[in-house]
Formats: C-alpha cells, sequence, structure tokens
C-alpha cells in the first residue's frame, strides 16, 4: 500500500514537472504510465521495461518486439558531407556506430578513415580522422567496420606486397586499442556476427611487372580480447596441387607462372548468421572461396561459371556508339567476377548476393616494351574485340595495346563463323560487336595439350568471346549454384529511367560511354532486412544510384527502385567542383530502425568519385 502510494506521488510529480510528458521521453513516459496502472513490482520489470535498443549494438539478437513489415520501401536522400574532393577516390567504404552515432567513411586520398557525426542525419559534420600511420608509418587504409563500439580498419603497408595489418580503436573517442598483422593487402574486413571474430580479405595482388606475386588468403582474427588479439591464416596452399582440376572446373587461374595460392585474389566476405562460415569473392577468378572458421580453412574453391549474353532477358549494350542498343549476342558470354557479397536467411538456408562488376588485370611496369612483345614487363587480359580478330594479324596493333603473352601465341585470331555466322564480316562493326572489351585468354580452340589450335595461316579460332562481368547482380545457394541472375534487368531499367546517363561514365556524362566496358558496374551491395522482407541494394559504380529490390524470395526477386542523386545536366566545372551530386557509389550500409538515430531504416553509400558520404532514409511503404 505504501509502494503503491510512493509510485502514484512520483508519476504525478514527473506529470506536473513535463507539462503532462510533452518534454519527457517517451520511453519514461511509457513506464510510468505503467507504474501508474498499479502493475505489480515483478511485472515492472517485464511489461513496461525499455524496449528500445538500450546498448544500440548493431549485431544485438536481442528479443524485443516485431518490426512492422512494410508492402515495400522507397530511399529518399536524406542528407550528404561533401569532400569537395573530386574522382580521387575521397569516399569508399562505409560503417556506422550507433551508440557513438559516427559514421566512418574511408578517404584512400588521405590513406585514412574520416569520421562524421551523425547525432543529426539531416547535418553531418566532420569530427576527426583515423589513421594507423603511427602504427604503420606510410600506410593507408582500404577497409572499415564496426561492431559494439569498436572500429576495425584494414591497413596495408606503403609497399602492398608486403604484408599488412589490422588495426582496432574506440568509436567513441578515437584511441588506439590494439594492432595484428595479417597478409598483403589487406582489401577488406568483416566482424562475424557474434561479434567473436574479425575476417579480413587479404587479396595479394602482384607488383607492377608482375615480379612479386604474395599469396592470398584470409585473416580470422580472434577478438574476444580486443587488447590481445589473435590471428589465424586461412590460405590456398592446399589448393595448389589441384590448379589443373580448378581450371577444368572454371576458376580463372592464369597469372604469369603463379601458383593457385599466388593466384586466388581475395575480394569481399560474407558471413553465416551462426558466424561459422565465410564466403569470399575471388574476383578476378571468377569464383567463391568457402571457409571453416572454426579450423581457419578454406574448404573449397567454387567456380561460379558464366552468363549467356545469347539468351533473351540477359542481352546487354556492347557498344559505345551513342545508340542505347540492348540485345542478346550469340556466342558472347559474361564472366561475373563478383566484387562486393552480402548473405541472408530464408527457412533456414542461406543466399549469397553479389554485384558482378568484373575486373581485368594490367600489371605492367614498362608500358612500350610490353606491347611491343616483351611479356616479361608484366600481363593484361583485356583487347578490343575487333583489334583481336583483324584480318592482318596480331602484329599491326604491336607498340599500340597488343598484349604480348598474346603475340606470343599466334600470327592473329579469327572468329568460328559457324558461332558467328549471324553477324559475319560485320561482327567487327562498332555499332555490333566491334568496340567491345573482352578476355583474350579465354573462348579460342585448344589442342589436347591446352596450346592454341591454329589454322593454315598461324591463326587462333575463337568460338565464343568473353566479356567482363555480368553488368548485373546474382543470388546463389552456400554451394555457389546460382539461384536467380537480374539478367538485363539494370541497363533496361536505366534506359527506361534516365536515358540521358545511359552507360555514361561516373566523372562525366556522356551517353553509351561505358558500353563496350562493363556497362554500369554493379560494384557494391548490401542486405536489409525490415521485418519479414530482406531487401538489397546495389551500388553502380559507373552510371551511379542504387538498385533496390525486394530478396524476400531468392529465387524471384522484385525491382523496388532505382534512385540517382546525380545531376543529369551538370558542366564539367560543377563535376570537378562537387556540384554534380554523388558519383561512383562503392561502399553501402544498412542501419536498421532500432540503430537509427532518426527511428527510422537509413542506407550510407560513400561515393569515391564525388567524394561525399550520402545519407538515404528508407521508408516504409
Amino acid at each position: 500500500m505504501y509502494l503503491q502510494h510512493g509510485i502514484f506521488s512520483m508519476v504525478w510529480f514527473y506529470f506536473d514537472h513535463a507539462n503532462m510528458g510533452n518534454h519527457m521521453p517517451f520511453n519514461f513516459n511509457k513506464k510510468m504510465l505503467c507504474i501508474a496502472m498499479g502493475l505489480s513490482v515483478s511485472l515492472l520489470f517485464t511489461a513496461c521495461n525499455d524496449d528500445d535498443d538500450s546498448s544500440n549494438n548493431q549485431n544485438d539478437n536481442t528479443e524485443e518486439h516485431a518490426e512492422v513489415t512494410p508492402e515495400t520501401i522507397e530511399l529518399s536522400l536524406l542528407s550528404r558531407y561533401n569532400t569537395s574532393v573530386f574522382a580521387e577516390s575521397a569516399a569508399e567504404i562505409t560503417a556506422f556506430d550507433p551508440t557513438s552515432k559516427r559514421i566512418f567513411t574511408v578517404n584512400a586520398k588521405k590513406g585514412l578513415v574520416d569520421v562524421l557525426d551523425g547525432t543529426d542525419m539531416t547535418n553531418l559534420t566532420h569530427i576527426g580522422e583515423l589513421s594507423a600511420r603511427d602504427v604503420l608509418a606510410d600506410s593507408e587504409v582500404n577497409s572499415v567496420a564496426v561492431y559494439d563500439g569498436v572500429v576495425a580498419l584494414a591497413v596495408q603497408a606503403p609497399t602492398k606486397t608486403d604484408s599488412g595489418l589490422v588495426a582496432f580503436y574506440k568509436a567513441s573517442d578515437l584511441s588506439l586499442i590494439s594492432s595484428v598483422n595479417v597478409g598483403a593487402l589487406p582489401d577488406m574486413l568483416i566482424f562475424s556476427p557474434d561479434g567473436k571474430s574479425v575476417l579480413v580479405a587479404n587479396e595479394g595482388e602482384p607488383n607492377a611487372g608482375y615480379t612479386v606475386d604474395p599469396e592470398g588468403s584470409i585473416s580470422i582474427i580472434d577478438v574476444t580480447d580486443i587488447h590481445n588479439p589473435t590471428v589465424r591464416t586461412a590460405d590456398f596452399k592446399s589448393f595448389n596441387a589441384q590448379k589443373a582440376q580448378l581450371i577444368d572446373a572454371g576458376v580463372r587461374i592464369y597469372g604469369p607462372n603463379a601458383t593457385v595460392a599466388q593466384d586466388l585474389e581475395p575480394e569481399y566476405i560474407t558471413i553465416s548468421s551462426d558466424s561459422k562460415t565465410a564466403w569470399v569473392t575471388l574476383q578476378e577468378n571468377n569464383a567463391l572461396a568457402k571457409v571453416d572458421i572454426s579450423t581457419a580453412t578454406v574448404s573449397d574453391v567454387l567456380p561460379l561459371g558464366f552468363k549467356d549474353h545469347g539468351v533473351d532477358g540477359q542481352g546487354l549494350d556492347a557498344s559505345d556508339d551513342g545508340v542505347i542498343n540492348i540485345k542478346p549476342w550469340t556466342g558472347l558470354y559474361g564472366v561475373y567476377m563478383p566484387d562486393a557479397i552480402s548473405s541472408y536467411n530464408v527457412d533456414g538456408a542461406t543466399y549469397l548476393v553479389t554485384a558482378n562488376e568484373g575486373d581485368a588485370r594490367e600489371w605492367i611496369s614498362d608500358e612500350d616494351a610490353y606491347y611491343n612483345g616483351d611479356a616479361s614487363k608484366g600481363f593484361m587480359d583485356e583487347l578490343r574485340m575487333k583489334h583481336l580478330v583483324h584480318k592482318d594479324g596480331f602484329a599491326r596493333r604491336l607498340g599500340d595495346d597488343m598484349p604480348a603473352q598474346l603475340y606470343a601465341l599466334a600470327k592473329g585470331a579469327k572468329l568460328d563463323p559457324s558461332v558467328f555466322a549471324y553477324c559475319g564480316d560485320d561482327c567487327r562493326a562498332d555499332e555490333n560487336l566491334g568496340r567491345l572489351n573482352i578476355i583474350w585468354n579465354m573462348g579460342y580452340l585448344k589442342n589436347s595439350d591446352g596450346s592454341p589450335m591454329l589454322d593454315d595461316n598461324g591463326y587462333m579460332t575463337y568460338n565464343k568471346l568473353y566479356s567482363f562481368g555480368g553488368r548485373s547482380f546474382s543470388i546463389w545457394d552456400e554451394h555457389g549454384t546460382q539461384v536467380w541472375d537480374s539478367g538485363d534487368q539494370i541497363e533496361q531499367t536505366i534506359a527506361e529511367q534516365l536515358p540521358a546517363l545511359f552507360n555514361s561514365d561516373h566523372e562525366s556524362i556522356a551517353l553509351d560511354d561505358r558500353s563496350d566496358n562493363k556497362g554500369p558496374e554493379p560494384e557494391g551491395l548490401t542486405v536489409g532486412k525490415i521485418g519479414e522482407k530482406t531487401f538489397v541494394f546495389v551500388g553502380l559504380e559507373r552510371v551511379g544510384g542504387v538498385m533496390v529490390y525486394d530478396v524476400s524470395n531468392p529465387k524471384a526477386p522484385t525491382f523496388v527502385q532505382y534512385i540517382n542523386s546525380r545531376e543529369v545536366t551538370a558542366t564539367e566545372e560543377q563535376h570537378e567542383h562537387g556540384e554534380a551530386g554523388d558519383l561512383g557509389p562503392e561502399g553501402l550500409t544498412f542501419v536498421s530502425a532500432k540503430n537509427s538515430p532518426t527511428g527510422a531504416p537509413l542506407l550510407i553509400v560513400g561515393n569515391e568519385v564525388s567524394g561525399s558520404t550520402a545519407v538515404y532514409q528508407v521508408n516504409l511503404k
């Protein structure tokens, strides 16, 4: 009785002094109302408990009220922070700490991380920087990740073929906690969902000229004691003896004199919800690595296969001739070569989502010597189709763009007329496949020993052509089997909604400029769950903007929105002064409603060309 009387007095005091709760935090009002209703003390600790995420832990799995499931969503630009540094990668990978409400954006131009105050997401302010140069002099930051108030940085050594490191900092005051050594060129890192591990993709790129080629690997860092982290390494050495089998299965292993471990280059990582398994994109190799985290071993290398651009719905615009011309091309295949990867669960199964950007290898120490036939000066696997199959052979391109390794194989090349008869000699025309950049070391007929099959003139014969990337995003099961691909939907959507920007470059607007390369170049992506639905957000590196799909049913995703803040009428001067909107999205971060300062889900995007960090509000509909 006395307790109840005291409770009612306390409630009246707070309501009276806060003008009936108008200036009182909502959760506090709710608690007082529960008390006023005369609930027992035991109920006060249950029904009246604060249902807000007081820990602000974006990886928190504690039970809470079910989030509303929207019919659909719509992005709207909320704000941006602009470095005013154009085309120098001043904003790339992003991360968010919900406790300090800080955004961390990799600024490759500076070689460090910009720290933004996101307390007011409509007005981002720069409040600091994070650099690992006190730990490793002249180093550069490649990636950033955040978990429970800890910021992890992937740090590249001054000589990229040397071992790098991962450094850990407090998000609240940016003080150094600890650091550990990892492999060469740590390119991306991620916390496991349980927060016990950080996984790092050590890309191990070669130097210019391919004279030094480090092994790729995945570092698995135990951070249960963040002050004394320990490292194990999942490498590819055990696959060195399986080189022939991997190549036959479709894994691209082709670096000059490279072992399997040297040639595989980890790019991006996603981790299963139970924190037991990781999948790593091997971009140049067109494959995924599957990693057992508990044993720190690569359990499998999964080839991704090729996209048939000769099928309706999977075509592309193959030429930068200034005309939008999306259609199928018989004999042309896309090599997915995904960059970013994410994952989500449906009915207990894990599904992987990849942004199929594509990427050529070009490591040349002396271009004059290399393009004149000196293969010791590097390697290049890209060539325009019409230069590949010109009737006058390879010698006509010496000193210009002729890869030295290709020149050593044959005198020239031609197309198989039984495959490409539909365009005959016109296949080389600019409006057809002629200007498309293809992969020269794939698609030609071979002898039993792997050497090219030559005709009487010493020419190779290509019965297939392979282009870089898929111009799409794909969904795969946990074994690397494709479940769904967006086909030509990305190019078709841009052609319909923003034709003036169709396949333009990210530094200036020129209609159709990138069609002969990799088109819109889907590069970054992230997945966000809202209620019972899952959405994927895909950043298009060249044309810009974000594609949104509902992927709740992994076998039948549905298009939701394409949003692009780029100014269609911007001049070159406006581009250079950062006045053309957001250009070159790369790193995307989804923030759930419970972790958002606004109370609504957010999407944070780092735009490498405009040097801007953009915040989109995710509006539920």
